[in-house]
């Protein structure tokens, strides 16, 4: 079993940045890729960002130039920095990964989530 656990969320004014972490631990063999999601009250949940075992990154147009997501891999830890935060980024954020274990059978999991509210 993995658990991924998400940090970094808050209140932040317009124009401002945050920067989320999430750190996955439990049996880990190897992480294929992780992404961020974001859910917005009413909304569906949608792909913020994702990065892959080998540094591909791809991004959903409304956060390129402002978002950037990276990963540590001797922590298993993904973040996504933030920058220049606009009211309609407002969401519950999410974590997700591809994992491995040992059986190399990958497994999705998702994270809590941590709240991000922008004030205009």
């Amino acid at each position: 079993q993995v658990q991924l656990v998400e940090s970094g969320g808050g209140l932040v004014q317009a124009g401002g940045s945050l920067r989320l972490s999430c750190a996955a631990s439990g049996s880990i063999f190897s992480i294929d890729a992780m992404a961020w999601y974001r859910q917005a009250p009413g909304k569906q949940r949608e792909l913020v960002a994702t990065i892959t075992s080998g540094d591909s990154t791809h991004y959903v147009d409304s956060v390129k130039g402002r978002f950037t997501i990276s990963k540590d891999n001797a922590k298993n830890t993904v973040y996504l920095q933030m920058n220049n935060l606009k009211p309609e980024d407002t969401a519950v954020y999410y974590c997700n990964a591809w994992v491995r274990d040992r059986s190399l059978l990958a497994r999705n999991y998702w994270g809590q989530g941590t709240q991000v509210t922008v004030s205009s």
